[in-house]
Parts: C-alpha cells; structure tokens; sequence
C-alpha cells in the first residue's frame, strides 16, 4: 500500500501577524478619532484630512501585507515606516504650537508602533531597534526638544518592540529544534520499522543460506560465505540507517516543516475491530499449541497485526534456537483492560547476556520485531528465560476505548485449541 508523507507546521509567529493586522486598523481608527474630536484646535486641518485619507488607504490595501512573514517584504516595511515618520513629521505644519507644547498627538499617534512591530516580527530585534530609532528621532525633532513624555512614550515603544523581536527569534530557534527532534523520532520509527520487516525476512534467508552453505562444503560454502557478509553489512545499516535533516518553510512565518512518513493501515470501517485469534491460527502445528478464549478477542487492526507479526518473531526465535524438535505453546488471555499473548517453549533457554551481547552484534530480533513493535502500539514486551528451562516472552496490549464490540472476524469458525 502506498506510503502517505504527513507534513506538520508547527509556528507562534502566526498569530502575531494577525495581531498586527487587527492592531493597525484599531490604531488608525483611533488616530483619526483623535482628529475628529480636536479638529477645531488645528491649524491646517486640511493637512491632517489630507493624510489621513492617505493612511486610512494605506492600512486597508496593505493588510495582505501584515498576513504573514512571506508578504511582508523589505520595501513594504521601509514604505510603511516611511508613511508613519512623514505622519510625525507632518504634525507640526497641521496641529496648533499650543497642542504640539503641551505634548499633544501626532498625526498617526500610536499606529506608528503597528510599523515598528512589522519591523520586530520579521526581522527580529534589531530590525525593532533600527525602527524605532528612526521613530525617537523624529518625535524629537516634531517636538523641537526631547520633552519627558516624548522620550518616556520614545523608550516604550523601543524596549517594547526589542523584547517582542527578541521572542521572536527565540521561537523560530524553539520551532526549528522541535522539528529536528520530531524528524529524527518520526526517521528512527520508520528505520525501526523497515528494520523489522528486512529481519522478518531478508536477513533470515541470509543466515540460513550462510549455514547451510557452511554445511554442503565446496562452491556452497563459498555462496554461504559470502551471504554472511551481506547478513552482516545489512545489519550495520539498518542498525546505524541516516535521518534526513528538517525542513523549514518558505514562508518564515509558518515555522518549521517536518515531514514524518507513514504507512496507511489496511482499509477498514469506522469502528471495525480484528479478532486477534484469526492472525494467531496460522502459527498453530505439531509443535505450536494456541491456546485462546472461546469469545473475539478484538483490536485494532495495526495494533492486531503488529501483535501477531510479534508472535511470529518470537517463534522464529524459538525454531532457530531451541531447535526443530522444541515445543512451543501460545496462550491468548482477553483482560478488561489489556490483552496479553504469551509464547513459551522448552529450549534450553537464553544465556545471561546473551540479548545485549546479540543488539551489540546487529542482531535486534529482540530488539526491533518484538519489543519495537510493541512500542509502537503502546504495549510492552517482557521476555523471561532460565538456562535448561526454556523461554517465554509475555506480550501486552492495553485496550483503547472501544476494543471489546464491532469485533470483524476473517475466519468463520474459531478453534479453541490447537
């Protein structure tokens, strides 16, 4: 089945665009309210008229601008701060010098902090610290002298769009770490997975052809030879594998970009369970028993399955270390909060040491087709084995929500025992 890739953007920068947006259009509303309310005390009020209808245009036709990081380019931001600095500059030819003493507004008022905030989202601290230097510098010269509240109104808007600058740039290096770990997470699973599968199968063939080739003697044992070194470079690359880097948007704004890759389940209806005996069935013989309640034993499909292919993993095991005459027994036991597989033989056992000393070596039969498999569907394996008294390997599945109705059975007569 075709692999689906799953593609999350993960950013805090998001939000403040809209914020911006919202907050440049509250901000030129109250400007011009500003005006209206003290229209008789200006001087020139044509002048005021005049560019507010520039800035009123302005803010509405550049809104897509403040949409996110991509839009809001370089010259939009000089073009904008621009407009703001002639607005301050323009106040004293429009307002009374009576207003303009006594600490009275500029024309754009608190919009002018809207341009320095663009300045601080986009580029960080010291694009706010660049912006707003301009801005002091220009309510100092509309004043005619630096006035107390002129440089207290001056020092807020600097520290303020420095620090929201700052936040910024430590979000985007948060966002970019957590796509990193993501990734390697989401890279880690899917060699862990592909790891499993190539266990499972290639590299069994391998080391059979190696021990059998080993036996026969002459050109065989050259074959098996050289099996064997394929069986140990494969393993040192599913061992080590590589984790491809993150991805970062094109748009800044919207954050990093991870990619995780996943392997659809199996096409089943909303709700539908899987009678986990059905998967177990194939595995009974003359030296397998199944043992299983008489009633469904229902799980989800992917967790069902990575069960059963657990089960098949650890009789492998079995069959190619306790020997072709070993027993093996399988009991399935359906608990109201879990449901726990355990597969037992009577080999003569696994020596201490002997699991670490085997993931050492690239050998992660243990390691990946059982306890990975069972990670991945939030269960846990536990393997128990005494020298000359055999094995067992406890496997545990804990129940989702509705694992007990909507069973789906694909064999129509369950055997008891076998």
């Amino acid at each position: 089945m075709a692999k689906r890739v799953r593609v999350m953007r993960m950013s805090v920068e998001q939000p403040l665009w809209r914020a911006l947006t919202g907050y440049r259009v509250l901000t030129m509303l109250y400007a011009i309210g500003l005006f209206v309310a003290a229209r008789e005390n200006f001087d020139r009020p044509l002048v005021a008229v005049a560019y507010y209808v520039v800035l009123a245009g302005w803010t509405l036709a550049t809104l897509p601008k403040v949409a996110n990081a991509a839009s809001c380019t370089k010259r939009f931001l000089v073009t904008d701060l621009t407009v703001a600095l002639v607005g301050i500059l323009l106040t004293p030819v429009a307002d009374s010098h009576q207003r303009i003493v006594h600490d009275g507004p500029t024309l754009p008022s608190i919009w002018t902090a809207g341009a320095v905030l663009a300045f601080a989202i986009k580029g960080g601290w010291r694009w706010a610290a660049f912006a707003s230097a301009l801005v002091g510098v220009a309510n100092i010269a509309q004043r005619g002298r630096p006035t107390q509240d002129t440089l207290h109104n001056v020092l807020l808007v600097c520290i303020a769009s420095i620090a929201i600058g700052y936040v910024v740039e430590v979000a985007r290096a948060s966002e970019r770490t957590l796509a990193r770990a993501l990734e390697i997470e989401a890279a880690t699973r899917e060699r862990e997975r592909l790891a499993r599968d190539i266990h499972d199968s290639v590299l069994q063939v391998l080391a059979m052809v190696q021990r059998r080739g080993s036996a026969l003697g002459g050109e065989a044992a050259e074959l098996g030879r050289m099996a064997g070194e394929q069986e140990v470079a494969l393993r040192t690359l599913v061992a080590g594998g590589l984790v491809r880097t993150s991805h970062e948007s094109e748009d800044a704004s919207l954050g990093a970009v991870v990619r995780a890759v996943e392997e659809p389940d199996a096409a089943v209806d909303d709700g539908e369970l899987c009678d986990l005996r059905s998967l177990l069935f194939p595995y009974a013989g003359a030296k397998v028993t199944v043992s299983e309640p008489g009633a469904p034993v229902g799980l989800a499909p992917k967790a069902a399955r990575e069960l059963a292919a657990a089960v098949g993993a650890a009789l492998d095991n079995v069959h190619r270390h306790a020997g072709p005459d070993a027993g093996a027994w399988i009991l399935v036991e359906d608990e109201p909060d879990a449901v726990i597989v355990t597969v037992r033989d009577d080999g003569p056992g696994i020596p201490e040491g002997r699991l670490a000393e085997a993931e050492g070596e690239g050998r992660l039969g243990v390691a990946l087709s059982i306890r990975g498999r069972l990670r991945d569907i939030g269960g846990t394996a536990e393997l128990i084995s005494v020298p000359g008294q055999g094995t067992e390997v406890e496997l545990r599945v804990p129940r989702g929500p509705g694992d007990s109705m909507n069973v789906r059975s694909t064999r129509g007569k369950a055997g008891r025992e076998r």
